[in-house]
């Protein structure tokens, strides 16, 4: 992409920010430019937090069931799936999977809980229990 093409759409996604991409400029060498935002991308941008919001509200149903553990919620809230998770974490995929069954939750120590809560940037009472349903 050409310097002068990069886009300048005024996304909303990046809340009057600009992001730095790498452009060709007239003398064919890269360099910085700062861009205001690509509606194409804020449109993906959009539907991405859409998709995590509803995996959200889905996994709150479960835990408020019983089927799942707070964890469970609290990843979608944070906009992390389980990859994401294991990798913030450092546990094992089946590990994590295990955290989601209520009463195995219910056992973790507090260094366990620790390292969720980190990865989450959250306290570990917050992880333990569903925040209050937005009105």
């Amino acid at each position: 992409m050409k310097a002068d093409e990069v886009p300048q759409d005024n996304s909303s996604t990046y809340a009057g920010h600009k992001k730095l991409l790498y452009a060709q400029g007239r003398d064919g060498q890269y360099q910085g430019v700062q861009s205001s935002g690509w509606e194409v991308e804020s449109s993906a941008t959009r539907d991405a937090v859409a998709q995590f919001e509803q995996w959200a509200s889905e996994a709150r149903v479960q835990v408020e069931a019983g089927t799942k553990s707070p964890l469970y919620f609290h990843m979608y809230d944070c906009r992390m799936d389980l990859p994401l998770l294991c990798q913030l974490t450092g546990f094992w995929r089946w590990r994590v999977k295990r955290h989601f069954e209520p009463a195995r939750f219910a056992r973790l120590s507090n260094k366990v809980l620790a390292r969720y809560a980190d990865a989450m940037d959250r306290t570990i009472e917050e992880i333990k229990t569903l925040p209050e349903k937005p009105q």
